[in-house]
């Protein structure tokens, strides 16, 4: 952990280490109580409620979520969609951002510098429906030129940051 604390990039330059360990703490446990998050980054309650909001508020903490086994919902197919678009001014990248934003399907989407211009992670039940997500929903979203598909067969290691 120290090494952790220790790094620093332009983006933290605003935060601490007290503010580092909280973040790291509750990337480990966001569960945590104020209480047990203060006895385990070395502060009292207060100054980390404190610290804990103004992480909150300045965006350094974006929000809390459960983490749930998608095998277990029935949705363990995963695909990664290479996208490749007609059109990159800066219109048609909005306009493409704004639809996949609609797709539930669609878990993650980057923009890439390589010879495709998004890469998709695409949480489905089963080829079938993703096969269906890729013909109606992805190949029909703004200026899509054409995708190749990556079927995941093992996933491991899977999370978010």
């Amino acid at each position: 952990m120290a090494d952790r604390i220790a790094a620093k990039s332009p983006a933290d330059s605003a935060i601490d280490a007290f503010d580092r360990r909280i973040i790291d703490a509750l990337r480990a446990d966001g569960r945590l109580s104020v209480a047990e998050l203060a006895r385990r980054v070395g502060l009292s309650k207060t100054p980390c409620q404190v610290r804990l909001r103004r992480l909150i508020d300045q965006g350094y903490i974006l929000g809390f979520r459960a983490i749930v086994d998608p095998a277990r919902l029935g949705l363990d197919h995963v695909a990664f969609a290479e996208v490749k678009l007609s059109d990159t001014r800066e219109a048609a990248l909005e306009e493409f951002r704004r639809a996949v934003l609609r797709i539930p399907e669609v878990e993650e989407c980057h923009m890439i510098a390589s010879s495709f211009d998004y890469l998709l992670k695409v949480r489905t039940p089963d080829i079938r429906r993703y096969r269906a997500v890729l013909g109606e929903r992805i190949s029909s979203l703004p200026h899509v030129a054409s995708t190749s598909t990556f079927v995941a067969m093992e996933t491991i290691r899977d999370g978010a940051v």
